[in-house]
């Protein structure tokens, strides 16, 4: 008998809608993986691709603004320069990500190397046995990350103390709310951040992206009127991710598009822009669950 045929996107909305449990689990993180984490003493230095390298610069923000050691993200096929005393963070949900292997094969053996895994039974599980934050408990089987990423952040947040319950209860609002727009007359996406939360700004725009092959951008907000903001129209939502100047909302409005802000935390917003990825990509007939020319894991290097 055939197997039946899972609903597009059921994996992904089983997966985005788990994310405020998700992070409950994080903000309890066991003792052993939270003494992991880079302590209030060390320069850190948070390498990965993609999703994961948002996740980075979003966190290294934060610690940086918190007042903690010099904090820095960086992809690692255009990394500048590592320091000897820099306490080195990976993240992979797959644990295979071919760029982050060679990285780690290159400098374990003279750094503290911490990874943040979905999966330990792979090159990097193995690379890091004895340092491994796993996160097994949010890895997925959808193609597109939501619950992963937005877990790693939250470990992450919880651990310099800026995660706590209402991260959890805004991710849970943003699972209820109402869509910013009729996803029928959006044709473009504007997220707008300020500081740690332009990480989630790239993120989202990613997210939106790989669901549903659309038009997405991202910007620090204060850096939206130099020039992008000439792209936006009557169809275009513009989506900021925490504040929203009124001298940016009001120049926002005259170019016909609409402007939405609420109350949630940055990263309290990415399940509602998760949902609204999902109805995009159902309205063009793609399948978030497995969108094309992507893979769970990118394994090609130079």
């Amino acid at each position: 008998m055939n197997e039946p045929i899972a609903e597009p996107a059921a994996i992904t909305r089983a997966e985005l809608t788990s994310q405020p449990e998700m992070w409950a689990r994080a903000i309890e993180l066991e003792p052993q993986h939270r003494a992991l984490l880079p302590g209030p003493d060390e320069k850190v230095l948070v390498v990965g691709c993609g999703t994961s390298y948002y996740v980075g610069d979003a966190y290294a923000y934060l610690r940086n603004d918190a007042g903690l050691p010099r904090t820095r993200a960086a992809i690692p096929s255009e990394l500048p320069w590592i320091e000897d005393d820099e306490h080195l963070i990976v993240i992979s949900r797959s644990g295979t990500t071919a760029d982050v292997v060679e990285f780690v094969e290159r400098y374990r053996d003279t750094h503290t190397i911490t990874a943040i895994l979905g999966d330990t039974d792979t090159p990097l599980g193995r690379l890091c046995a004895d340092r491994t934050v796993h996160l097994g408990f949010a890895d997925e089987q959808s193609i597109v990350q939501t619950r992963f990423a937005t877990t790693g952040l939250t470990a992450l947040r919880a651990s310099i103390g800026l995660a706590d319950e209402q991260l959890v209860a805004d991710g849970r609002a943003a699972l209820a709310a109402e869509l910013p727009m009729a996803p029928a007359d959006i044709e473009h996406i504007v997220f707008l951040g300020h500081r740690w939360s332009v990480g989630i700004a790239q993120e989202a725009a990613l997210k939106v992206r790989e669901s549903a092959g659309f038009w997405t951008e991202a910007y620090s907000m204060w850096e939206y009127q130099h020039g992008p903001i000439s792209c936006a129209g009557p169809n275009t939502l513009v989506w900021f991710l925490g504040e929203a100047p009124e001298v940016i909302v009001d120049d926002v409005r005259a170019t016909g598009a609409t402007s939405y802000v609420n109350g949630l935390d940055p990263q309290g917003n990415l399940p509602l822009v998760h949902r609204l990825a999902v109805q995009l990509a159902t309205l063009r007939g793609r399948n978030p669950d497995t969108p094309p020319f992507l893979n769970r894991s990118v394994l090609v290097t130079d």
